[in-house]
């Protein structure tokens, strides 16, 4: 074939690909199949059809959901600052107020949610993981601006086994004030009445991927009193981190950690092995007690000052030292805390990203939605949601419907997540409401 016939169908087929795409946009408000009709001037109203082939990976739905999701993108959401109206956000947000299990009200849960911005992603990340049985605390970066730590302490005040960390930290992404930010809950929470099992963290752009009552069978079943704490011994390409000195530099505009040509003096105390692994756990009560009080642990902690994100190394060393409560010596990547895409782990060890990156870790997107719901982690990260609101949408109406299944009580109606309703209002204006 010629050169010029070539050209000739190379056009034809760009065109038809384009006329394609404007006829499905097109159709976005109308009718595509048989009891869909998205209508996507409408407050928050994604039809459970639309989120059910999302999560079958129809491309046809990630197209009609783009078009949603500019919609509501444009809205904004509620103001930071402003007073939270208690009775409103419990009602219009479906928070379930009583256990659904006997079984989850004997096995309270901790949870640790180091927060700095996305109100709304922290409200709806928190609502996801509220029972009245377990205790939250919630520290807020000293950073952030002052309404949003508003906001939060608003938030919290509705509920009695919410609090904020009585200390708090400027954190740095990579500082060791990160570590110490979870630290600083941990001591408010050893002092809770709750008689919590086990310790979970999170930082506000999570999401579970299993609900309470399965996180509570995984951890008393399969890890019985064992920490989850996933890594392996400090690979070569990973000492720089603790064999040089690392300084913390924050200023109005940004904040980093610098690693400098300075060389850590003497070795790791008490001679234990570096491990390197995940920052995120599920730890007992009685090994948060042995972090806060055992010698090993302390000065392990003064010891990690100065290195580069020793939350990857301090968690998963001490669970590895023998007679730590719940330890496992001979451990490794056991224990999916975290989904997450990676950047350099596209194609090998994911699909690739449908959202976007941001430090090289994959903001999840409409064509993610297939891959998440199919995980075996505990959490996923990471999500945001002002500007992927209809993955939200999916994956709260997904893990309500999966935990409301699981409940041995009666489900009053206001526990069902709701359709027409504006999705992040909790300042108390009316908005129209009804049951799904």
């Amino acid at each position: 074939m010629n050169p010029a016939k070539l050209s000739v169908l190379f056009c034809a087929a760009v065109s038809a690909f384009v006329c394609l795409c404007i006829y499905l946009l097109s159709k976005a408000k109308k009718p595509v199949a048989r009891g869909w009709s998205f209508d996507c001037a409408r407050c928050g109203d994604y039809p459970d059809e639309l989120c059910s082939a999302l999560f079958d990976g129809k491309a046809v739905a990630a197209v009609l959901g783009a078009q949603c999701e500019q919609v509501h993108r444009e809205r904004p959401g509620f103001g930071a600052g402003l007073p939270v109206n208690c009775s409103r956000l419990l009602a219009d947000h479906s928070y379930i107020t009583k256990p659904l299990s006997q079984e989850e009200a004997d096995f309270p849960l901790a949870y640790i949610l180091v927060v700095h911005k996305n109100l709304q992603t922290l409200e709806w990340l928190f609502r996801a993981i509220y029972m009245p049985q377990n205790v939250y605390c919630i520290h807020v970066d000293q950073k952030a601006p002052a309404g949003f730590r508003q906001a939060v302490e608003g938030l919290a005040a509705c509920f009695d086994n919410v609090f904020l960390a009585s200390r708090t930290e400027s954190v740095v992404y990579g500082g060791f004030s990160r570590l110490q930010a979870d630290l600083n809950c941990m001591q408010d929470l050893v002092l809770s009445s709750v008689p919590w099992k086990y310790a979970l963290n999170l930082c506000g752009q999570d999401y579970p991927l299993k609900s309470n009552r399965e996180l509570v069978q995984l951890l008393k079943q399969r890890w019985k009193d064992k920490n989850i704490t996933p890594g392996i011994l400090q690979p070569d390409h990973i000492k720089q981190r603790t064999t040089h000195v690392h300084r913390e530099y924050i200023s109005p505009a940004e904040s980093y950690v610098v690693k400098t040509e300075t060389r850590k003096a003497g070795g790791v105390p008490h001679g234990l092995k570096l491990y390197f692994g995940s920052a995120y756990y599920a730890v007992t009560r009685e090994f948060v007690d042995f972090v806060l009080k055992d010698e090993r642990a302390k000065d392990l902690l003064q010891w990690s000052r100065d290195t580069y994100s020793p939350d990857e190394h301090y968690w998963v060393t001490l669970n590895r030292i023998s007679d730590a409560p719940g330890a496992d010596p001979s451990a490794e990547w056991e224990g999916s805390v975290r989904s997450i895409k990676w950047l350099d782990q596209a194609t090998v060890a994911h699909n690739g990203c449908k959202g976007h990156y941001v430090r090289n870790i994959c903001v999840y997107g409409l064509g993610d939605l297939e891959w998440l719901v199919q995980r075996d982690s505990l959490f996923a990260n990471k999500f945001e949601v002002d500007n992927r609101p209809l993955v939200a949408q999916c994956m709260e109406r997904w893990l309500r419907r999966k935990t409301l299944s699981q409940s041995e009580v009666p489900i009053p109606q206001e526990w069902h997540i709701k359709n027409n309703k504006c999705f992040f209002d909790i300042e108390g204006n009316d908005c129209s409401t009804t049951s799904m």
